[in-house]
């Protein structure tokens, strides 16, 4: 049954490597005096977490540590198993023979799944010494793992692998008679595998996989056993890019997007933007985002931008995909080019500020409004000035509670259209200050 599994057994499976000087890629961590390279060279590990892309080898490097190490192996998988599993592990390690008793390294394969009543059940057998944690996650630990369980474990960061690390683990492959492909005598064209290396985008699981599809592909009676670009393209149908509408390089990107807007650049926001809509982002997500964009950093130096952010969000929604995403790239472009303001962002957190700090502050009496005897009698409304029957349509008379009297909360900037409003203001500031003089200055008899 073991070898009928083996032969069965997925190329990217078979090809996994049982030592560190096979492991390919991650040099941060398994070159010589790294951390990994020297802790196997102690005999003994602490608590890991591995945080890294699909493909990246977090299995394998848990693996060959175990396989080097003389400990006890457990693996785990978060989506298959659960506390009653774990229960199960900590009893079976207390009762081994002390005589016999090896360290214990349990794998948790896709750590971020369990939750946080299922991950507290580690915790105590983690912090005694019992257990050995490694725990192999493709989202930030941060948000994904209890803080104990990251306080009492390192993370290791791995990298999406290279395009040279790619074709390194290709070429074993092809000439691996023991576990890879090496008995069909295949030879791969060098555009092959620069295809293979840009389609795997980092995952060398991917590239095994599309490698063992297109030597499938190749007819038995071909003249020539030779992977061709063209067979590559075939096997691969379409570029996956990584990304996860609800992880961390979702908002890795949107973030990019962001800020590429707010920094001018419309190179780079049109390159983020075609990668969400690529990778498979909702395209009213986008839209949304833009929406709120145009108010936050474009703002009123370019008022223009929130009806183009809003025109665009209908479009797409009249039109839908592949045709409305010309018109998110328009906004997108726009926006990035429009003149930029936060004002109406600082703003805003100017008041939450105030109102956090004050309170319910009453409104003057003089705005108050006073639809009744009684409420006039009392002096709702009283003195209050009628901006159209003044010089000019100002008035002098203060629009805050008492408490918070001559505070400015919009500053406009003298960045596009606000540039105008800033003016504006200022000149309305000095007419009604030059009003104000001319009425306290006492008229000659």
């Amino acid at each position: 049954m073991k070898k009928y599994y083996q032969y069965n057994a997925p190329l990217a499976e078979r090809m996994r490597p049982k030592t560190l000087d096979l492991f390919v890629g991650q040099r941060h961590l398994t070159g010589k005096g790294r951390l990994l390279s020297s802790l196997l060279a102690k005999g003994k590990i602490p608590s890991l977490l591995l945080w890294g892309p699909p493909g990246s080898g977090k299995t394998t490097l848990a693996t060959i540590l175990a396989n080097t190490l003389s400990v006890d192996f457990i693996f785990f998988s978060a989506v298959l198993s659960g506390v009653k599993d774990i229960r199960r592990i900590v009893a079976e390690t207390e009762n081994k023979d002390d005589n016999v008793k090896k360290q214990t390294i349990l794998f948790v394969d896709e750590i971020h799944r369990f939750n946080k009543g299922q991950q507290d059940a580690f915790l105590p057998h983690v912090e005694s010494g019992l257990l050995t944690l490694i725990g192999a996650t493709t989202e930030n630990p941060s948000f994904h793992v209890i803080a104990p369980l990251l306080s009492r474990a390192q993370v290791l960061i791995l990298q999406p692998l290279t395009g040279e690390d790619i074709k390194i683990i290709v070429k074993r492959a092809l000439i691996d008679t023991e576990h890879g492909l090496g008995k069909l005598g295949l030879s791969a064209e060098a555009e092959a595998l620069e295809a293979l290396a840009t389609l795997a985008d980092g995952d060398c699981r991917r590239a095994l996989n599309c490698l063992e599809t297109a030597a499938a592909l190749i007819s038995a009676s071909a003249d020539q056993q030779v992977i061709s670009l063209s067979l590559i393209r075939e096997a691969a149908q379409q570029q996956n890019l990584r990304y996860d509408s609800q992880g961390e390089e979702h908002y890795n990107l949107i973030s990019a997007l962001h800020k590429s807007m707010r920094d001018s650049d419309p190179d780079g926001a049109a390159y983020w933007l075609r990668r969400m809509l690529k990778s498979g982002e909702n395209p009213l997500y986008i839209a949304r985002r833009l929406i709120r964009f145009a108010s936050e950093d474009v703002g009123n130096a370019d008022p223009q931008g929130l009806q183009v952010a809003l025109n665009c969000r209908n479009a797409f929604h009249m039109l839908g995909s592949p045709e409305g995403e010309l018109a998110l790239l328009q906004a997108v472009t726009y926006l990035a080019t429009a003149p930029k303001s936060n004002a109406l962002y600082v703003a805003e957190k100017k008041i939450d500020r105030d109102i956090k700090a004050t309170g319910s502050l009453p409104v003057p009496m003089h705005l108050r409004n006073a639809p009744t005897g009684l409420m006039k009698k009392i002096g709702y409304g009283k003195g209050y000035q009628y901006a159209h029957d003044q010089k000019n349509g100002l008035v002098d008379q203060e629009h805050l509670p008492e408490k918070l009297s001559g505070t400015t909360y919009y500053d406009p900037t003298n960045r596009g259209f606000e540039a105008v409003i800033r003016d504006r203001l200022i000149k309305w500031r000095k007419l009604l200050q030059q009003r104000a003089k001319s009425h306290a200055t006492p008229t000659k008899k």
